[in-house]
């Protein structure tokens, strides 16, 4: 049986976009609730945009530090399905808050030229073991600050046997997309600036592109 990539659609901030990315197929759309992000959305807001979203479709809030007592006065206000911790999170850290609104939830980890595949596999294990809630890693490119890089970091480090459990991200683009996806063959891919007309409007055009791109991937490892 052929693996369908799952897309996330990441840093969206309009009505509008929220369906283009419904629309094209998105499987999961991300909020982002980091207030220095340009794609921010307050907790108002974003409930607003939860309530277009059809069943079935993953909604998931992006954090970065987060308060246990912020993080669950956002859930509240806006019930997102899982969460993703973006920031310095310790395991016992991204657990208890994860605890606090009994979120399952992802943790980016930034990946940097310092990085080997035993540091991945290491910091998975340390996760799932820290917590019942925890779904997996996102793989993102080390930069300064936080929030998505929009820079490719060397997928060579990702070791075969954690590359189908995690979310590939930093730097997609629908000029990259099937590549990434024949090389890694991650469980999904998530993108943000690569659909973009500007920070935080996306372009429907390029949303469907990048989807049709990681579908002709999945159609490419399907047929060999």
């Amino acid at each position: 049986m052929s693996h369908r990539t799952r897309i996330k659609i990441c840093g969206l901030t309009r009505e509008q976009d929220v369906q283009a990315a419904i629309v094209a197929g998105a499987d999961a759309l991300g909020f982002v609730f980091y207030p220095k992000s340009p794609r921010y959305v307050t907790p108002q807001q974003a409930a607003r945009l939860l309530a277009t979203v059809p069943p079935f479709i993953t909604t998931v809030g992006l954090f970065v530090n987060a308060e246990p007592g912020q993080l669950a006065d956002v859930v509240a206000e806006a019930p997102v399905s899982l969460l993703q911790f973006h920031g310095d999170e310790t395991v016992a850290h991204g657990a208890a808050l994860a605890q606090r609104v009994n979120r399952p939830f992802i943790q980016a980890m930034r990946v940097g030229t310092a990085h080997v595949a035993a540091d991945l596999l290491e910091y998975a294990q340390a996760y799932r073991s820290g917590s019942r809630l925890f779904a997996g890693l996102l793989l993102d490119t080390l930069v300064e600050g936080y929030g998505g890089s929009g820079k490719v970091f060397d997928w060579s480090l990702i070791p075969k046997e954690l590359a189908p459990q995690v979310v590939l991200s930093g730097g997609l683009s629908v000029h990259n997309a099937t590549d990434a996806v024949k090389r890694v063959r991650p469980f999904a891919v998530d993108i943000s600036s690569g659909v973009e007309q500007e920070k935080g409007i996306k372009d429907a055009a390029k949303i469907r592109a990048f989807i049709d791109a990681v579908r002709q991937a999945d159609a490419e490892i399907g047929g060999l």
